[in-house]
Formats: structure tokens, C-alpha cells, sequence
């Protein structure tokens, strides 16, 4: 069992772009938690002991190629790490566009979740003694895409205002993008994750909005990103490309390239290069 302090549904009126069909959610431990087909998109949130609560909070996109969640490898285990730091960890359930109930522009739909994500946490940041602007997020794999798209679309307008935390901004005050994928570039994109999000035949606008190192801008939030070369799930190329681009854009970066680890590594506790690797984005993110 897990120790959440709460979890809170996205939506609390009618979920966007989803009609009920009678799927169902998968919630299953295999070689580790699988959370597949989300219905029910929500948050999951980690409280630090309130002596210890440093204020700041990160929202966690665990990967899965658009298609599941790897949802403690990549969501609960890092929660309970920030927690031992002082940090707010909030694991976002979020819904995945191959699911039949979603009715239209599926590619729409992480990002919806996402915007509405940050702001319910904005809403209920002083219950949770957060600083409002002190909320980053952390995505990796397809997660990172998920926290790549919302770090430079954070300003569209996606879905219709449900109540008083829509009035809030969705721009991250930092990101952190873990071997991610980028690019709907078909030379570096991870295949899998663009046919979930976009379909096997996208337009081209589909393709170049998407491509997300395309879309930075000024307003970008500063950004840390961390990759292994021989990764070749997801090339190296989608963290190199994005952080040139924040780089033309005078956007605070830092990244990490290590000569090996793979993919998926996650905390990478059993990696004699990669065990420290979170204690690298702790040191970053208490400059932001």
C-alpha cells in the first residue's frame, strides 16, 4: 500500500474530451506498477513532516510511451524522495490518448491534464504550505514530452474553465526533463510515443507543434535535463536539440549527458554513474 496524503481527481465537473464507454482503468503490479487506460486522470500528493516542508513542490509525469504509466518507477518512488527533502511530490495520473473514450483531438488531452494539474496545486498550495512560485515538474521518457509540451504550450487555452482554479497560470517555475522525448522529428523521435499522441499519419502543423524544441520561447520555465548517450529507446538528440533551443532563447539550462545508463533508468540506484544523479537536480533546483 502506498502512504499518499490525498489524491485529488483533475476534473471535478465533466472530464474534457472523454465520453463514458465503460472502460476500464489498469492498475497492476507486473516487473513494477503499470497504470494503463486512465479514466479518472487525478493527483496523488506526498506531504514532507510540516516541520520540514521547504515550500516547494514537484509534479511528477511518469513515462510509459503515451501508451501507460510507470507509476512508482517513475512517480511514487521519487515522491517519497522529495519527501525526505522537504519537497511536495505530487504524482499526476494522467489520461493517455489511445484510450476509446476520448472523442476528439486526442493529441489534446495530456496537455489538458497537465495545465489543470499545476493549477488544482496553485489552488490548493497554502493547505499544503507550497509556495505558489515555487512548483516545477518532472517528466520522463513520453513523461518527459508530457512535461516538455506543458513547459512550452502552458499559455493555450485547451478546455473550457470548470471553476476557480482555472483562473490560475499553468507555467511551471522550473522543469526537469528525464531521457525525454522531444521531437515528433521522425530522425529522433521515439516512434511508439508519437503514434499514441498523434497518430500513424500526423499533418504536418500536428508534427511541428509538437516538436517541442521548436516551440521554446523567452517564457520558457528554466530547465534541467539529464540523458545517457547509449540511450537508444530515445535518442540523446531530443535533450541536445531542446537545450540548443533554450539556449537561443536565453533560457537558464542545465544539462547532464552521461556515457551509459540506457533508458528508463529512473532513480538509477544500481548505476555507479547515475546513483547521485537526483542530488545533481536538488542542488539545481534550490537555484531556481
Amino acid at each position: 500500500m502506498t502512504a499518499q496524503d490525498t489524491i485529488i481527481p483533475l476534473w471535478p465537473n465533466k472530464v474534457p474530451n472523454q465520453v463514458d464507454i465503460g472502460e476500464k482503468e489498469s492498475d497492476r503490479m507486473e516487473d513494477i506498477r503499470w497504470v494503463r487506460n486512465v479514466q479518472n486522470p487525478s493527483i496523488e500528493v506526498y506531504l514532507p513532516a510540516a516541520r520540514n516542508n521547504s515550500g516547494r513542490a514537484v509534479l511528477l509525469f511518469p513515462g510509459g510511451g503515451y501508451q501507460g504509466l510507470a507509476y512508482n518507477w517513475e512517480g511514487v518512488d521519487f515522491a517519497k524522495a522529495f519527501n525526505a527533502k522537504g519537497i511536495v511530490g505530487i504524482v499526476v495520473r494522467y489520461r493517455l490518448p489511445n484510450s476509446k473514450s476520448i472523442v476528439k483531438n486526442r493529441h489534446e488531452v495530456p496537455l489538458q491534464d497537465a495545465q489543470r494539474a499545476i493549477r488544482l496545486v496553485r489552488k490548493m498550495a497554502p493547505k499544503w504550505k507550497i509556495n505558489p512560485n515555487k512548483i516545477g515538474i518532472m517528466g520522463f521518457s513520453a513523461g518527459g514530452h508530457f512535461a516538455s509540451t506543458l513547459g512550452t504550450h502552458f499559455d493555450e487555452t485547451t478546455y473550457e474553465r470548470q471553476d476557480e482554479a482555472d483562473d490560475l497560470g499553468a507555467r511551471p517555475d522550473f522543469m526537469a526533463l528525464i531521457y525525454p522525448v522531444i521531437s515528433m522529428d521522425s530522425i529522433a523521435t521515439h516512434q511508439g510515443s508519437k503514434s499514441a499522441l498523434l497518430g500513424e499519419e500526423p499533418s504536418t502543423d500536428l508534427l511541428e507543434r509538437f516538436s517541442n524544441e521548436k516551440q521554446v520561447d523567452e517564457n520558457t520555465p528554466p530547465t534541467f535535463l539529464l540523458h545517457a548517450t547509449d540511450d537508444e529507446a530515445v535518442v540523446v538528440e531530443n535533450s541536445l536539440d531542446f537545450y540548443r533551443a533554450l539556449r537561443n532563447h536565453k533560457v537558464p539550462a542545465t544539462m547532464h549527458i552521461f556515457p551509459s545508463g540506457g533508458h528508463g533508468f529512473a532513480l538509477g540506484l544500481e548505476h555507479p554513474l547515475l546513483h547521485n544523479w537526483l542530488e545533481l537536480f536538488l542542488t539545481w533546483m534550490d537555484s531556481q
